[in-house]
């Protein structure tokens, strides 16, 4: 059976703390299925189509990356694409307390799906998207916190 493995998030933009999550994680899983969830909570920056682009970019030399969209619960978008693990990158401890509260929900949904916790590289722990997000509105250079291929996305628009 194929390790399936779910990184779900807005990636509103993508940044460097996200490619870094993944790229560690690549040799633990057989599939990443980057999932950019539709929040009706959030009004993204981004289209979810712009920030799929994205991801699919940046990782278009590694097969086992994808970018895709979905809507509702990611508990039940695991199990529609067979995803038996969900990842989640932890930057700080109130991370961990907000993840786990989290992961206890949707292990009580379905304990077949575990959620693995990665923690970022520490020259990334700066790096929020609502950060970088507050950055690009206001005119400053986010570039020292998103991958090149965002970069030269928000030149050319």
């Amino acid at each position: 059976m194929q390790r399936i493995c779910l990184f779900p998030g807005t990636f509103d933009p993508v940044t460097l703390g996200h490619v870094d999550i993944i790229n560690r994680s690549i040799n633990l899983f057989d599939k990443i299925i980057v999932g950019i969830g539709k929040n009706s909570s959030k009004g993204p920056m981004f289209s979810a189509e712009q920030r799929m682009k994205w991801i699919n970019e940046i990782f278009k030399n590694e097969p086992k990356v994808e970018g895709t969209i979905y809507d509702g619960l990611t508990i039940n978008y695991c199990n529609e694409i067979n995803a038996k693990f969900i990842l989640r990158g932890i930057r700080y401890v109130s991370d961990f307390e907000y993840e786990k509260t989290i992961a206890d929900a949707n292990r009580t949904m379905d304990k077949s799906i575990e959620t693995i916790f990665l923690t970022g590289e520490p020259k990334y722990t700066s790096v929020a998207s609502t950060i970088v997000r507050d950055i690009i509105r206001n005119g400053g250079d986010a570039s020292p916190f998103l991958p090149k291929e965002v970069v030269d996305s928000l030149r050319n628009s």
